[in-house]
């Protein structure tokens, strides 16, 4: 049912002290060395998506400020309220 993704080979030069603690890491953690590197990547690449994602909202905002599309004054109150409010309750 479920199909397995196509995998790439990627040779990845890297330096001794970033081998060395990646090796270590394998080794404490069973956890063979690829699959840490994989992860790690794949982590990374992650973040990647949400900043461009964070870094795209923030610049259309900034391009907004000021216009018709920003946003309505009443409601940013009653955000800024509920928020005020909602940070009291949990104390």
């Amino acid at each position: 049912m479920g199909r397995e993704e196509a995998v790439k080979n990627f040779h990845l030069p890297l330096p001794e002290q970033t081998y060395r603690g990646l090796r270590a890491e394998a080794e404490r953690t069973g956890v063979p060395a690829t699959t840490l590197a994989r992860e790690a990547v794949d982590s990374w690449l992650r973040l990647q998506v949400r900043r461009a994602r964070h870094d795209a909202i923030t610049a259309y905002a900034a391009q907004m400020a000021g216009t018709h599309l920003d946003l309505d004054a009443d409601l940013e109150s009653a955000g800024i309220e509920h928020l005020t409010n909602a940070g009291k309750a949990t104390r």
